[in-house]
C-alpha cells in the first residue's frame, strides 16, 4: 500500500488486520472449548495497534504472522486443565466483531470520500 493512500486511512486499515488476527486466535480458543489441557489464548489489542503505530502503520508489524498471543488468564478453574471459559470468549469475539464491523465502515466512509475527492465531486 502506497504511502499516501496508508496515511489517508490512519491506523484504521492496521486496526482492521489486527481485528482480523484476535478473530482468529479467539476462534480457536472456542473451536478447543472441549480439549482437555487446552490454554486459552489471547494478545493485547491496544498495545499492539501502539505497536504498529511506533511502526509507522507500515504493516512490518504483521510480517510476521502478527502479533504473539499470551495464554489468558482463567477465570475458573477446570478438572481437565481446559482454560477456556465460553462466556469469555464468546463475549470477546462478539465485541471484537462488531470492532471489526466498524472500522470496516469507517474505512469504507473514508475510501469512499476519497473518491470522491479525486473525481472533484
Amino acid at each position: 500500500m502506497s504511502i499516501e493512500l496508508r496515511e489517508g486511512l490512519g491506523l484504521h486499515a492496521d486496526a482492521l488486520m489486527l481485528r482480523e488476527r484476535r478473530n482468529a486466535v479467539l476462534q480457536v480458543n472456542i473451536a478447543n472449548a472441549a480439549t482437555p489441557g487446552y490454554l486459552a489464548r489471547d494478545f493485547d489489542f491496544a498495545q499492539a495497534l501502539r505497536d504498529a503505530a511506533r511502526h509507522g502503520g507500515s504493516g512490518q508489524t504483521f510480517g510476521g504472522g502478527g502479533p504473539v498471543p499470551g495464554y489468558r488468564v482463567p477465570v475458573s478453574s477446570s478438572l481437565d486443565g481446559n482454560t477456556v471459559d465460553m462466556g469469555v470468549e464468546q463475549m470477546a469475539f462478539a465485541e471484537n466483531t462488531l470492532r471489526y464491523q466498524s472500522s470496516l465502515e469507517f474505512l469504507n466512509r473514508r475510501i469512499a470520500g476519497l473518491m470522491s475527492a479525486i473525481k472533484g465531486e
